[in-house]
């Protein structure tokens, strides 16, 4: 027999004219039931698709429902990048590991503009909410001040009392231009919009620290575009003057741009260096392989559910951002040059 609502623990006394504190009993594993009467209501609650709440669940309150909601901007989704299926996988093996369902509610454009808070949010559906990917300053203004059980991921506000988890993004793409520079390069160009994210801003700023320690030259007027200030991508201009390497923001603009450089006579890495970040480009996805920095989902994931859990179950925890390293993987999209 199929239930369509909720299955709830009266449900269950009623089916086998027990009360509900025998049934609870039952479930929970506590003493003053039967053992033969405690499998027939576990037989009939699993018949009937009773759901029993996990411990961290139960520690979220009476009216836990077990869920926590992974809101992503609807405008993510119109591209082909798979980081943002990669890391709601991710997020949603590692709630399942600690009792919690991850139910994912794309946020559209209209709701973003409008600031209408996430329909799960609305029906109460979920203990909590992760909010993947940047929002408008005003919809994370917004959201934080209407709802408090949510952390970011991938983003974060100037707001002191907000919680976010971020890849390291300025170290990590510190790294990547010294790797460049050790390799001979010192006219290197960044790719990515500067207002579009908070990680592309970090990992540019990431980028000028290497260049200026090195002496060399850098000036945000001299990024090259590829996206708008709301994140979504237009076509990547080649500049007049060419330099020997080029720090993208992504893989993704990597691909794109190494597509562009042949379609314009260039190859890689024999003319012209390229390098990404976050490699959700497999290494022979493109030609030639990509150098690239590696994030860890799993990692990000794992410190995403714990602070979330920590944050609605009321136990202490750091409060800020919590950052997670990446790390360099070198494949052949960078030549060694002779520097002038």
């Amino acid at each position: 027999m199929s239930y369509s609502h909720k299955v709830r623990l009266s449900d269950i006394a009623e089916k086998l004219n027990v009360s509900i504190v025998t049934v609870s009993k039952a479930i929970s594993d506590k003493e003053g039931v039967s053992d033969e009467l405690r499998e027939k209501i576990k037989e009939m609650a699993s018949q009937m698709g009773y759901r029993q709440k996990s411990r961290l669940a139960l520690r979220a309150g009476e009216n836990s429902t077990g869920n926590i909601g992974i809101v992503i901007p609807s405008h993510f989704f119109e591209r082909s990048t798979s980081f943002y299926w990669t890391m709601y996988n991710a997020l949603s093996r590692e709630l399942l590991a600690n009792g919690f369902y991850a139910i994912m509610e794309q946020l559209s454009s209209k709701d973003e503009f409008d600031l209408v808070i996430p329909h799960v949010i609305q029906d109460k559906k979920v203990d909590g909410v992760i909010l993947l990917g940047q929002t408008s300053a005003g919809y994370a203004h917004y959201f934080a001040r209407q709802y408090k059980q949510f952390i970011f991921l991938d983003f974060y506000t100037g707001e002191e009392d907000t919680d976010a988890v971020l890849t390291d993004n300025f170290f990590s793409e510190y790294k990547m231009v010294q790797y460049l520079i050790s390799q001979g390069h010192r006219d290197i160009r960044y790719v990515g919009n500067f207002n579009a994210t908070t990680s592309i801003t970090d990992r540019f700023m990431g980028f000028m620290k290497a260049m200026l320690e090195n002496g060399l030259p850098v000036s945000v007027d001299d990024i090259i575009n590829d996206r708008n200030a709301k994140g979504l991508y237009e076509p990547i201009c080649l500049p007049e003057k060419m330099p020997t390497a080029f720090v993208c923001n992504c893989d993704e603009t990597a691909v794109k741009l190494i597509e562009v450089l042949r379609e314009h006579g260039y190859e890689v890495p024999r003319d012209v260096s390229v390098v990404g970040f976050d490699n959700f480009v497999s290494g022979g996805a493109v030609d030639p392989p990509l150098t690239t920095v590696a994030i860890d989902p799993a990692a990000i994931a794992r410190a995403a559910v714990e602070l979330l859990v920590r944050k609605i179950t009321g136990q202490p925890y750091t409060h800020g951002q919590t950052v997670i390293g990446g790390s360099l993987i070198i494949r052949d999209s960078v030549r060694r040059i002779q520097p002038n």
